[in-house]
């Protein structure tokens, strides 16, 4: 059963990690993908190319989410290229990790910018098309992180933390016009990045975890395809735990 025919959806930083596994989901769902990506142009464009595969539109962007201008152009062209935005997914994000005796200003600005200040700007730039068609789900990634805090990481739990606030605050004020906003709080994702680490750190924290693995992209998409789809209609303002059990 595919849950998401004939919607479009935007999903920012789309062309690795969660960001690819959410696009491959929602292609196998029905759903019309447009993607954005910052530098890798060829791992872009063999993304695009494989979810056509699935029979639906896609599209890659090369659109940085962290630039408010950039926001409004790539909505418009999705727009113009899609004809509707039924779904946003904002994924994009960075991590500059550090202690706070050690952080520099710019580390912590960066991680801000392109976390949060990015779901202000995407969220910004759909919502004109979501108020006209009276509907839409927006779906923002925030983190384990952002819930519980994580010593070496202010910036980055600030950011998703902030993301759970603009996210509760968008569901209070959409919701009249059938537009919905959560959040998905991922917990120990499994991806490329990861695979670089020393394989008994990661085993470590695996071990820590109530389900005893790390999560997959799929796990995330999933939760997304239940929240973008009419499954989640009368679901709005949350925050989704995906963590294998790690906040319990």
């Amino acid at each position: 059963m595919k849950l998401l025919s004939g919607k479009t959806a935007i999903i920012t930083g789309g062309s690795r990690g969660i960001g690819k596994g959410i696009a491959e989901v929602f292609a196998k769902h029905g759903a019309n993908v447009a993607f954005t990506y910052s530098s890798s142009e060829e791992a872009a464009l063999a993304l695009e190319n494989q979810l056509t595969k699935e029979g639906i539109k896609a599209k890659a962007y090369k659109s940085d989410a962290a630039n408010f201008q950039q926001s409004q152009e790539l909505a418009e062209d999705v727009v113009k290229e899609f004809g509707s935005i039924d779904i946003l997914i904002n994924n994009a994000g960075i991590t500059k990790d550090n202690l706070l005796m050690r952080i520099s200003e710019e580390d912590f600005d960066k991680v801000i910018e392109v976390n949060l200040k990015s779901v202000f700007n995407m969220t910004k730039a759909v919502q004109r098309t979501m108020l006209k068609q009276r509907q839409g789900s927006i779906i923002n990634m925030s983190s384990v992180v952002g819930v519980k805090g994580n010593a070496g990481q202010t910036n980055y739990a600030a950011s998703k933390a902030g993301i759970i606030g603009f996210t509760k605050s968008v569901a209070l004020e959409l919701g009249s016009r059938n537009i919905r906003c959560n959040a998905i709080a991922p917990g120990f994702i499994e991806t490329e990045m990861t695979a670089k680490l020393d394989e008994n750190t990661v085993q470590g924290w695996r071990d820590a975890i109530p389900l005893k693995r790390g999560g997959a992209p799929e796990d995330i998409a999933n939760a997304c395809v239940f929240l973008a789809s009419d499954l989640s209609s009368y679901v709005t303002g949350q925050v989704l735990n995906v963590d294998g059990g790690m906040l319990t």
